[in-house]
């Protein structure tokens, strides 16, 4: 569909809502825009939605299928439009797909009296790689499409399953009478009445199942037929055989009737041609095989091998290739054999485009198709009746009545405006109109609001994510340049935005504050020991509204009721009290110090206040009875723990609470803060005593103050290692579906992280975990729970690991060979992979020495979730319907911003020595924020922790506007052709992401630089190791 080079004209990604312009993050990448239409005669097209809708677009005969097309999913602002295409009745009474690059008029001889479908072209083998909701709605159309009219063949209680979905996402909740008229009076499959009863006993089953996981439930039967996807190509072999043809993901495939009798893998075929009617397939040889080298299949035509030949092109363009194949230059004297190739994205290249444009989405919510409601597939209403949503959701005052279309709508590519308003929420969720008759099959939404992740549309999901403050002002959208909507904090549904979204802040967040901040600058101390104390200053303060999460926040949300247990409440009170009353006290001595040193104040000699060690000393002399309280945080740990797992009803409480704005990282994390803060004090005072000569007035204080200080440390060194262990196998037990008993004693973490796993269906995306003693993979589900599914296990005793790119010509690739299984893995990039190869040998060599866990103990359940892919055959039978209603007893949802999901979206790893880095380097402070086509400077907030900044109006607010995370992003300085003028500047880019931070000093310019290079610069083997050694259990 768009072109491999990232310069030329984008799908329909390209005509998405985005952010304000100020903001300096559009949906039109650079360069793009709106389809260019050729000059011209033009004609009006039309094209069958798969809702059954018709649309006319208006188009110039000269322009090519690819404008039509991107014109189309322009139209209904879809981003994986790569999986789609434009089929139609050519001259020869025969469905073809519409041809990219030629121009329309050579392909459609009476366009005007032509009829496009759009259809799905290319099925992926699993639904979890379509990331858009959008997408898997589109999809669940096509298989209903199929399922009606016969294409996609399966057994009764198959069929009976998938009506009970559909139907399930169109009335919603089973109620008998309603379900039985409804079946009654519409079919689904052919010969639907013998299955009534069976359909309505799966419908019965599927209460409280929303829309879009009705669509996905679909998607995971159907893709598990044996003719998913298959369209039949009449061929016969040199017998005369009357046999079937066709293409998939995997190869090509021979059908009898709708039996796959064979199948010859892309890895199998050399080459395919044809040759008048005869198709030929030439193998590779292989010497354990009875095929002839060519195998040759006769066809009803000359066109029609040449039909079928270029759809294999496209399927193996598309699922095998990395990127668009790259044109044949054109011969000079004749042409031999066909110019045709594949054109558009590859598979790769359009998750990878989604996945980095994750921000620019514009949330689309699924309704119930069939109850009160009536409007139609595409989101747009006639151009001749805009209705402008406020943030009210309200029409403007302008607009013009409210009323449903009665005639297709003519949308043309000379007005892009007009194509691309949207229609009025208020009318969408408007049960009634005044238009009477039959109903509209589908109801959805694209609001306007801030952006939302594929994976994250459930409502619920991702709900920790921080909003845009009430006071923070409204930022206004822009549609392809033209502002029409407002952005709001909130989705329509009251969900919030994608932890993973690039924070949107707008200038009235905050003052742009130059010249003010250059005059400060000025009129502030400049001493290096100065803006020391006052990274003391910042971090207490973040310190300090952490430990308030759990005094004020959770014992407000949780404390309160009846089922938490006393004991834990005592705990809990008895531990972080104290230490939240001693740290008030610190902060204002420190507040009150660097005022004095600021000279804000009537001291008389600025002198004897131009130290901070003296404070640092006394607080800390204070602190030494409070040691008892900081070793207690285990024991707050495990009583947590302890009572969430007897309580589900607490469980519950701290996982809702774990959903609040507030706690904007997991609670364990700040439960171990008190810890981690010793560590920072440690740090500050070590710097202080570095820069300090040994005459200075404040060195003997800074050194008395780290000797006490490291005394602690080192006393709480041991258990804050086991507890950083202890709280991460929570955090993962919480993400992860299929693993029981992941906290054992003896079992540490070491790495998670994406690689793709090499089966028969191809490279698939997986999210490992490396263990002492086992690795287990698992893929990320389109649930609410937000959590990843274990496929399978493997232990480490007996396991060696060899690279092997070269056995199977894929990139980064190399093998684990295991007692019972091998698996075959690709990372990311050569770095990658050397990680996960060093950590994976570090781990056999420790597993063969230790008494680690047993991997049998790890979950009894894994046997029930291994992955389709894994198993050769993928046999429809009792099991699949059985499963299928087991995922649908959904749990409530969980954190969708954990480094577990960010690691998944930037495909990429961190280990548990990453994290006690960032534990260790953690910094806040004010900085200025620039984006890469805005003017001004935002002053913010700025917190780093956990991977991640966060962004705040001001430090006394109780929870962040937004947040960054950083893993692969680039930390570097801004070259002289990017012209920025201004002084301790430094820039952040991932992909075409870029944001400039301007720092007030030359030492928070490093201090900043160093922290961020810590989260964005991954740890080594060596590095590994030291870590262990310098701290040993």
């Amino acid at each position: 569909m768009a072109e491999s080079d990232p310069e030329p004209i984008s799908s329909g990604a390209g005509q998405r809502l985005g952010a304000p312009e100020t903001l300096g993050i559009s949906t039109l990448d650079p360069g793009h825009r709106p389809p260019a239409m050729p000059p011209g005669r033009h004609v009006t097209i039309r094209v069958r939605m798969l809702d059954d809708t018709e649309e006319l677009f208006d188009i110039s005969q000269k322009a090519s299928g690819k404008v039509l097309f991107d014109l189309v999913c322009s139209h209904m602002n879809l981003i994986e439009g790569d999986y789609f295409g434009l089929e139609f009745q050519n001259h020869q009474k025969m469905m073809v797909w519409l041809d990219h690059i030629k121009p329309i008029i050579k392909q459609l001889r009476r366009p005007k009296h032509t009829i496009l479908r759009f259809a799905v072209k290319f099925f992926p083998p699993d639904h979890a790689q379509l990331l858009e909701e959008l997408t898997r709605y589109l999809f669940a159309l096509q298989i209903k499409q199929d399922v009606s009219c016969g294409r996609l063949t399966c057994n009764d209680t198959s069929a009976a399953l998938m009506v009970s979905h559909i139907i399930q996402s169109e009335i919603g909740d089973f109620e008998e009478s309603q379900c039985r008229s409804h079946l009654l009076n519409n079919n689904y499959i052919p010969d639907q009445m013998p299955l009534i009863d069976k359909i309505m006993e799966f419908h019965s089953k599927n209460i409280g199942q929303t829309p879009a996981e009705s669509d996905y439930q679909l998607l995971e039967v159907a893709r598990k037929l044996e003719m998913y996807g298959i369209r039949l190509h009449p061929a016969k072999d040199r017998e005369g055989t009357r046999l079937s043809l066709a293409v998939a993901h995997t190869g090509v495939l021979v059908f009898q009737g709708h039996t796959k009798i064979n199948a010859f893998n892309w890895s199998k075929v050399r080459k395919l041609s044809f040759k008048r009617k005869r198709f030929l397939i030439k193998l590779r040889p292989d010497l354990n095989s009875s095929y002839q080298d060519t195998l040759e299949f006769l066809m009803a035509s000359r066109d029609c091998c040449k039909v079928f030949w270029k759809i294999c092109v496209e399927y193996h363009a598309f699922f095998r290739l990395f990127e668009e194949p790259k044109p044949k230059p054109k011969p000079v004297l004749f042409t031999r054999g066909s110019s045709f190739r594949f054109s558009g994205r590859t598979q790769k290249q359009v998750i990878d485009y989604v996945r980095e444009s994750e921000f620019k989405k514009i949330p689309f919510e699924r309704k119930h198709s069939r109850v009160q409601h009536n409007s139609r597939l595409s989101p747009l209403p006639s151009p001749r009746h805009h209705e402008v949503p406020t943030e009210s959701g309200v029409p403007g005052v302008d607009s013009p009545p409210r009323r449903h279309w009665k005639e297709s709508v003519l949308v043309s590519a000379e007005d892009p405006s007009s194509s691309r308003t949207r229609a009025s929420p208020s009318r969408q969720r408007n049960g009634h109109g005044d238009r009477t008759g039959s109903v509209s099959r589908i109801e959805e939404t694209r609001g306007s609001t801030r952006q939302t992740h594929p994976e994250h549309l459930s409502t619920g999901v991702g709900s920790n994510s921080p909003h845009l403050s009430a006071s923070s002002g409204h930022s206004h959208g822009m549609v392809n340049g033209q502002k029409s909507l407002e952005l709001c904090s909130h989705s329509p549904d009251g969900r919030q935005p994608s932890p993973l979204t690039s924070p949107l802040l707008n200038d009235a967040c905050s003052v742009r504050t130059d010249d003010e901040d250059e005059v400060r600058r000025k009129r502030f101390p400049t001493d290096r020991a100065y803006f020391i104390a006052k990274e003391l200053l910042t971090t207490e303060r973040t310190y300090l509204k952490d430990l308030e999460v759990v005094t004020v926040s959770f014992q407000n949300a949780v404390g309160q009721d009846e089922a938490t247990p006393d004991s834990l409440k005592n705990t809990i009170f008895s531990t972080f009290e104290p230490l939240h009353k001693f740290h008030t006290g610190f902060l204002r001595e420190v507040e009150q110090r660097l005022a004095l040193w600021e000279g804000r104040s009537n001291a008389h000699i600025k002198g004897d206040y131009q130290r901070i060690g003296d404070v640092m000393l006394k607080s800390f002399q204070s602190l030494k009875p409070l040691t008892a309280n900081l070793h207690k945080q285990s024991e707050v740990l495990l009583e947590l723990e302890k009572a969430c797992r007897s309580s589900r009803r607490l469980e519950g409480l701290c996982r809702d609470f774990e959903l609040q704005k507030v706690c904007y990282i997991p609670l364990n994390v700040f439960i171990l803060r008190p810890l981690h803060r010793l560590t920072h004090y440690k740090q500050i005072l070590e710097r202080l005593c570095k820069h300090y000569p040994a005459t200075h007035v404040d060195f003997r204080d800074c050194r008395a103050a780290l000797a006490d200080v490291s005394e602690v440390v080192d006393q709480l060194q041991g258990s804050l290692i086991k507890m950083e262990n202890f709280q991460k196998l929570l955090e993962l037990n919480k993400d992860l579906i299929g693993v029981d008993n992941l906290v054992v004693p003896g079992r540490e973490f070491i790495r998670l992280g994406c690689l793709s796993k090499l089966s028969g269906k191809g490279l698939q995306q997986r999210m490992f975990f490396l263990f002492n003693d086992v690795i287990l993979y698992t893929s990320r589900g389109m649930m609410a729970t937000n959590q990843f599914k274990v496929h399978g296990q493997l232990p480490l005793h007996g396991m060696t690991i060899r690279e092997s790119e070269d056995e199977w010509g894929v990139p980064h690739a190399f093998t684990l060979v295991g007692q019972q299984q091998s698996v075959v893995v690709a990372a990311s990039s050569l770095t990658e992979m050397q990680k996960w190869m060093e950590d994976i040998q570090v781990a056999i060599e420790t597993a063969k020495t230790s008494n680690g866990p047993s991997a049998d103990l790890l979950t009894s359940t894994l046997t029930d979730t291994k992955c389709p892919e894994d198993s050769t055959v993928e046999a429809e039978s009792e099991d699949d319907v059985t499963a299928s209603h087991a995922l649908l007893e959904r749990p409530a949802p969980h954190r969708g911003n954990t480094m577990v999901h960010v690691c998944w979206h930037r495909n990429t790893s961190v280990s548990m020595v990453d994290f006690s880095i960032a534990v260790e380097n953690q910094l806040s402070g004010n900085l200025l924020r620039k984006f890469k086509n805005s003017n001004g400077w935002q002053k913010l907030w700025v917190v780093f922790t956990n991977f991640s900044l966060f962004f705040y109006k001001s430090h006394q607010d109780d929870y962040p506007l937004a947040s960054l995370p950083l893993l692969g992003y680039s930390v570097t300085i801004p070259s002289e052709s990017e012209n920025i003028h201004k002084d301790y500047v430094f820039k952040l880019h991932f992909k075409s992401h870029v944001y400039y931070f301007r720092s007030e000093s030359e030492y928070t310019f490093e201090r900043w630089m160093e922290v961020i290079r810590s989260a964005t610069v991954p740890s080594g083997s060596a590095r590994v190791l030291n870590h262990k050694e310098s701290h040993p259990h």
